[in-house]
């Protein structure tokens, strides 16, 4: 039996129940603010994470450009802050 951190240990059972994208989806809504600062924040109204698809709504029109224009870039300031690649692809609603 090989020896594991605590953290490893966690990872990998996290991985194995399935519930790593459902950690990943809750951190990445905890920390939204931080990744994208407090005006996109405050104008999307909700974040679905379903496998490394990341779906978020806003209601304002302006935004909702800005974001589509900026999905490559996004990602990779998410999966960065992460330290991992939890999203792949961006869909805005």
């Amino acid at each position: 039996m090989g020896q594991y951190s605590i953290g490893e240990a966690l990872t990998l059972l996290m991985q194995k129940r399935g519930w790593k994208p459902k950690v990943d989806e809750l951190r990445l809504r905890q920390d939204w603010e931080a990744i994208v600062g407090k005006t996109i924040s405050k104008y999307t109204r909700n974040l679905l994470l379903l496998d490394t698809v990341l779906t978020i709504y806003t209601d304002v029109a302006p935004l909702k450009q800005e974001l589509l224009l900026g999905k490559e870039q996004l990602a990779a300031r998410i999966n960065e802050y992460f330290q991992e690649r939890i999203v792949t692809e961006i869909i805005i609603k």
